[in-house]
């Protein structure tokens, strides 16, 4: 009697988009991300400041796993206690609080690296002190504007369309990509990436950017409506008609944001690199880490803050 064997076909692991990534799991903790920050920007800013401090703590963490692949060791303590001080000062202080604490931490990072060196008997490693320094200014420096933009009028909403551009920035780039892209863009550093994609990005983030010039700043839509009947010298005018305008100030904020987001995910692929990794950590899949998923917006976050700073001084709501 003949046994007839069956033949078990493994199961096949999730398959991932022409983007490379899952597709389905991007789009559920992509959502699930957008609801925990509409929760912390609903009510008051206090929740927001410490989701930010939060989210850069855990990404300096990831940061730090991923340089110990290429033998750095930074200041992993003294740049934590400093992402907290910055981004509380920020808020409390402004500017110029953000300022002060940043080059304490960076006084902070060196002394601890000597510090070390002195304790181990060994040579001081100016790599690692270079290292530390950079980590402070590639995180919580440039995170501490999301809390700067936070401060300004309507700042909740300010946020929310940072983040919106943010994320118009990768929905254009990964739809006409996936469709068209054809030329990439920098297949060294990140191949899925291509001018069709670039131009897809630039159109639905200035679309984004235009009406929520419109709805959340509330500026008048057309640059004719700006500062008309006003005694302004031609040139106060000018920046008026241009920062005044939904239409002008969506447009330069969405070429701005795509060309800062577009920046600051290649610079997170050029360092990934030079590193040896794929992604900067696990814990959000679909995404990666925490670094993979907010490298465009903290890259965007100081331009758009002065975008929006000088909308502030040059406009006229309605």
């Amino acid at each position: 009697m003949t046994e007839t064997v069956t033949a078990v076909t493994p199961e096949e692991p999730p398959k991932a988009s022409r983007a490379g990534r899952n597709l389905s799991a991007a789009i559920i903790v992509g959502v699930g991300l957008l609801l925990i920050l509409a929760v912390s920007l609903a009510f008051r800013p206090e929740p927001f400041v410490v989701l930010v401090a939060v989210i850069i703590g855990g990404g300096m963490w990831e940061l730090r796993a991923a340089l110990e692949n290429a033998g750095l060791e930074i200041a992993i303590w003294p740049l934590l206690a400093g992402t907290v001080a910055m981004i509380i000062a920020a808020f409390l202080g402004g500017i110029e609080a953000l300022l002060v604490i940043f080059v304490l931490t960076l006084l902070a990072v060196t002394v601890w690296q000597v510090a070390l060196a002195i304790l181990e008997r060994t040579p001081i490693s100016a790599v690692n002190v270079l290292a530390s320094i950079f980590s402070a200014a590639y995180l919580p420096l440039m995170a501490s504007f999301v809390v700067l933009l936070l401060n300004q009028p309507n700042g909740n909403w300010r946020v929310a369309l940072l983040v919106l551009l943010s994320v118009a920035n990768d929905t254009g780039g990964y739809i006409a990509g996936v469709l068209f892209g054809k030329h990439p863009m920098a297949p060294s550093v990140s191949p899925k990436k291509s001018w069709e994609g670039f131009a897809g990005s630039i159109i639905l983030t200035c679309a984004v950017a235009i009406i929520g010039s419109w709805l959340v700043l509330d500026l008048p839509f057309a640059a004719g409506s700006v500062a008309v009947g006003t005694n302004l010298h031609w040139f106060d005018m000018f920046w008026h008609n241009i920062f005044g305008s939904a239409l002008w100030l969506g447009l330069i904020l969405g070429v701005v944001a795509t060309i800062t987001s577009t920046l600051g995910d290649l610079s997170e692929s050029l360092i990934k690199r030079d590193l040896g990794i794929k992604d900067m950590g696990n814990i959000l899949p679909g995404h990666g880490g925490i670094m993979d998923r907010i490298d465009s917006i903290i890259f965007s976050a100081p331009f758009v803050y002065v975008i929006m700073l000088l909308s502030l001084q040059y406009s006229f709501p309605v």
